[in-house]
C-alpha cells in the first residue's frame, strides 16, 4: 500500500542567509541582520526543494527528558508563532549550528532560511520552513562580450540543484515535534551526524513508513544473527518470506512470525528478539501496523 506525502510549496515570503564557521577551527561565525531579497531566486529554492527531498521518510524533533528543551524546536515555535521572529530565531539557531560544529572535519558554509507561507501538505494549508546549509561549492563559468572580445571569469557559488544538508520543518503536530524532513547528502562519516543528532535532535516519526522500515530491519538483524546450522538458502527465505509479507495491506507481528518462521521454536525465538531490538534503540514497532511498499523498496533486504 502506497501513501506518499504530497507537497505544494507556497509562497516564499522570506529569506535570510548567516555564515557558520568551525567553531574548532576558529572559523567564526557571521549573522545577517536582515532580511535577503528573495524575488529572483524563488523558483530556484523552489527546485532545490522538489529535487532534494523525499517526502517519505519523515522525523519530528525531540529531546530527553522532554521536548520543549530541544533548542531548534523551541527557535522554530517562536517563528511560527509571530514571522516578526524570524532574522532573530534564524541567528539563534546559527549560534546553536556553531556550538555543534566542534568535530575538526565539519566544514564552514552558508545557513539559508526559508519562510513559505500556505503550503498544502497532504491536503492540509499550513506554513513551511526550510533551513539549508551549503558546505560544497561548484564552480561557474561566466562570459561576457567586450566587442569583437569574449571574456570568461571562474566564480565559486551554491549549486541550484543539490544540497549538501537541509531540513524542512511543516507547522503541523507541534505536540509531537513537528513534521521534520531531512537531506544529508555529506553524512558520510560520524563527524556528520551533527545535523541531525547534535543540531537539529530529530527521530524517524511513528508512522506506517518507518514502521515498515523497523520491521524489515528487526528480520534481517534477527536473521543474521541465527546459527549457522540455518544455511545461507534458508535465511534467503526467511527474508524473501518477510518482504512479501510487508507487501500486504498492514501487518499484525504475531501472524507476520509464524507466516515467516513457521516453527514454534523460531516464532518465539524472534518474539523475544523484537523486545531486545526495540529497547536497545529505543523505538517501537506496533503490533499492527499498515505498510508502505516504497520502504521496503527503499530499505531492500540485502539479499
Amino acid at each position: 500500500m502506497n501513501k506518499i506525502n504530497n507537497l505544494t510549496l507556497g509562497r516564499h515570503d522570506k529569506f535570510i542567509v548567516h555564515f557558520v564557521g568551525n567553531k574548532t577551527n576558529g572559523n567564526g561565525v557571521q549573522f545577517s541582520n536582515a532580511l535577503t531579497q528573495c524575488k529572483d531566486i524563488e523558483a530556484h529554492i523552489k527546485n532545490l526543494i522538489d529535487n532534494n527531498f523525499k517526502l517519505e521518510d519523515l522525523y519530528g524533533f525531540y529531546f530527553t527528558p522532554q521536548l520543549e528543551l530541544n533548542p531548534i524546536f523551541n527557535f522554530v515555535s517562536l517563528i511560527f508563532e509571530t514571522t516578526n521572529e524570524f532574522v532573530e530565531q534564524s541567528q539563534n539557531c546559527a549560534r546553536y549550528l556553531y556550538d555543534k560544529s566542534i568535530h575538526p572535519q565539519i566544514k564552514s558554509g552558508e545557513l539559508c532560511f526559508s519562510y513559505f507561507r500556505d503550503c498544502v501538505f497532504n491536503g492540509k494549508t499550513i506554513d513551511c520552513i526550510s533551513i539549508f546549509k551549503s558546505e560544497n561549492k561548484d564552480t561557474f563559468l561566466k562570459i561576457h562580450s567586450r566587442g569583437n572580445i569574449f571574456e570568461i571569469e571562474s566564480e565559486s557559488g551554491i549549486n541550484i540543484n543539490k544540497l549538501d544538508k537541509g531540513c524542512l520543518i511543516f507547522n503541523i503536530e507541534k505536540e509531537n515535534g513537528y513534521v521534520v524532513a531531512i537531506v544529508d547528502n555529506t553524512n558520510k562519516g560520524t563527524e556528520a551526524k551533527y545535523w541531525t543528532d547534535d543540531f537539529l535532535h530529530v527521530r524517524p516519526r511513528k508512522d506506517s513508513f518507518n514502521q515498515t522500515q523497523n520491521m524489515l530491519s528487526l528480520c534481517k538483524s534477527f536473521v543474521s544473527q541465527l546459527p549457522n546450522e540455518n544455511g545461507k538458502i534458508e535465511k534467503a527465505t526467511y527474508m524473501n518470506r518477510s518482504v512479501k509479507a510487508l507487501k500486504e495491506e498492514s501487518v499484525n507481528v504475531d501472524a507476520f512470525a509464524e507466516q515467516v518462521f513457521e516453527t514454534p521454536k523460531l516464532v518465539s525465538e524472534f518474539k523475544q528478539y523484537k523486545e531486545t531490538y526495540q529497547r536497545e534503540r529505543d523505538m517501537e514497532i506496533d503490533d499492527t501496523f499498515e505498510t508502505v511498499s516504497t520502504a521496503i523498496k527503499r530499505k531492500g533486504t540485502g539479499q
